[in-house]
């Protein structure tokens, strides 16, 4: 039961982390050009403020539970646990993309006013573009990963109890 709730409250926090990654690419990130630099930084600073302090209780919380999971994986030598092996790492990845590239944007972004925006403002939003689909992507991949990892070890489960 401990192992099946690890499993369960692993997969919903990677699930809350691609949703708030996948929701912004879909909502935003892939019409970026039709905003002026006025309500690009507006947008930039409101999303920021939401989601900065929460994911960086998310993020980590997500990271625990998925090692968790696989400390407490039964079939280590198994596809599921090499899925779930993936996902870690690219969860992992996620993290890496957010703090090496799309925090200094961010703390860039804070900074900027209208009267203050660079004028390579719109090379630097298609770096965060750019950035911003690259660890959806990676996030997305993660969760599918580490779905096929806990519905395989829920399959042998059941197939182990006959």
């Amino acid at each position: 039961m401990k192992r099946k709730l690890i499993y369960l409250i692993a997969l919903f926090l990677l699930m809350l982390i691609s949703g708030v990654f996948w929701g912004t690419w879909f909502a935003l990130t892939r019409s970026l050009e039709a905003f002026t630099s006025g309500e690009f930084i507006h947008i930039g600073k409101v999303i920021i403020n939401n989601v900065g302090i929460w994911m960086r209780i998310l993020m980590p919380l997500t990271i625990i539970m998925m090692i968790l999971s696989l400390w407490y994986y039964r079939y280590k030598r198994s596809t599921g646990f090499y899925l779930g092996l993936a996902s870690f790492v690219l969860i992992i990845i996620s993290l890496l993309i957010t703090l090496i590239f799309m925090v200094p944007i961010d703390r860039q972004i804070i900074q900027w006013t209208n009267a203050t925006v660079p004028p390579q403002w719109e090379y630097i939003r298609d770096q965060w573009k750019l950035f911003h689909a690259l660890r959806t992507l990676s996030t997305l991949a993660s969760f599918g990963c580490f779905s096929w990892c806990i519905l395989a070890a829920m399959k042998k489960n059941k197939t182990a109890n006959y």
